[in-house]
């Protein structure tokens, strides 16, 4: 293996279920998981759907995203032979858990029967059953809605030693988890650290989606495609075990994959859209290919883009990897994910880095699923429909967020 940094374990858990397998059924065979959630009146919105699990927050004590992401931090230590008490640093994408702070507001009404308005109509109180406000388990909840909370309790959880980091940088916010514990590893600060992101779908982004009109009606998201409509939100948790090289060999564990390139960038243009010629995301990916070695791609076999399915990012990434790899756009072949999973927000680069090295190491690139007819701004190998056979070695995963935030990685075989 060419790079200073290995993956030796991770965990995973989307609304197709847990683990790698669950990828495999779900994304790498085209199938969106998207359905109408049960999980708060989608009344007031302008579609009940998500890529949210049927035993949501509400249902299973298991769903709420501490429980979640301890979950698959178990999943990845295990993976690795890492034991609890180990030193390792633990890196967090989150903004927080805030189902308990949405309940509290609508457990507000003052005639004990109903909360406040939404949109011009009254939203019942949580069905019986449901953890209320007042309750021991709300009240502890509530403080979930602080990111570096739930980081202190993943670290507490897995019985880890070491610092404590947490990203709240939107989309982009574990993929910068992870490029930040390449540049510890890397630099010999740190051997080991645990990299994480989470978001599980909630009413608090629902109606902030909802109410920037970002939300794709007819419930299919068509990244890339002409009729492409916008978005829709996904659950999404993962955890990732990185390592220094050296440090793993050390131990005797097998490396999965190795991380031989990072970089970030800011394109500085809007608050909520991209640079229209993906300048952030292009100075992003050319940093990350020059510190794997390869400034032009020529080893680069796979994108996984960010590919929200929205009017304003598709073109303008297109643009962007037309820009990093001018000779070669053309040839290498580009999808997006979210097509099946939907939008995981602050855990879409840890999970979406989960299925780019799943590529590499099954030889399957996972389609663009839903991709209907092409858009003359939109015009790469998107990998439409159908999984592609295929012999991978390199692949790059791109993340871009509000306010200008891009990531890139390059992930290598072993």
């Amino acid at each position: 293996m060419s790079g200073e940094v290995a993956v030796t374990g991770f965990g995973v858990r989307t609304a197709f279920g847990t683990g790698a397998d669950a990828l495999r059924r779900g994304v790498f065979a085209g199938v969106p998981s998207f359905a109408a959630t049960t999980r708060f009146d989608t009344g007031p919105y302008r579609t009940a759907m998500a890529g949210a699990a049927a035993d949501g927050p509400r249902g299973v004590e298991g769903w709420a995203l501490r429980h979640a992401l301890a979950e698959c931090g178990d999943e990845a230590l295990a993976m690795a032979g890492l034991a609890p008490g180990a030193e390792a640093a633990v890196l967090l994408g989150v903004a927080g858990d805030h189902t308990s702070v949405t309940r509290y507001w609508r457990g507000a009404g003052s005639d004990g029967s109903r909360g406040p308005d939404v949109a011009g109509r009254a939203v019942p109180r949580a069905p019986d059953g449901a953890p209320m406000c007042g309750t021991s388990t709300d009240t502890e909840r509530v403080a979930d809605a602080v990111p570096a909370r739930l980081t202190e309790l993943l670290a507490g959880e897995l019985g880890l030693t070491g610092p404590r980091l947490t990203f709240t940088n939107a989309c982009v916010a574990s993929a910068a988890a992870i490029i930040h514990a390449c540049r510890l590893i890397s630099s010999g600060r740190i051997d080991v650290a645990v990299c994480a992101g989470g978001y599980l779908v909630e009413e608090e982004t629902f109606g902030k989606f909802d109410s920037g009109r970002a939300l794709s009606r007819d419930g299919m998201v068509r990244p890339f495609s002409a009729d492409r409509s916008g978005l829709l939100l996904g659950d999404g948790v993962a955890v990732v075990v990185l390592e220094s090289a050296e440090h793993a060999r050390r131990r005797g564990a097998r490396p999965l994959a190795g991380v031989v390139g990072w970089g970030a960038a800011s394109d500085a243009h809007h608050i909520a859209q991209p640079h229209p010629e993906g300048v952030g995301l292009a100075r992003a990916a050319r940093q990350a290919m020059r510190l794997a070695g390869d400034p032009d791609g020529a080893a680069l076999d796979y994108v996984n883009a960010h590919g929200t399915g929205t009017k304003y990012n598709d073109g303008a990434e297109t643009r962007g990897l037309r820009a990093a790899f001018p000779e070669r756009a053309e040839s290498i072949p580009v999808s997006s994910t979210k097509s099946t999973t939907g939008h995981l927000l602050e855990a879409a680069g840890v999970v979406e880095f989960v299925i780019t090295m799943l590529a590499l190491t099954d030889g399957v690139l996972p389609p663009t699923a839903g991709f209907t007819r092409p858009d003359p701004e939109c015009d790469l190998d998107y990998v439409p429909n159908e999984p592609r056979r295929t012999d991978p070695r390199r692949a790059l995963t791109v993340n871009a967020a509000f306010g200008g935030a891009n990531t890139a990685l390059v992930l290598e075989r072993p």
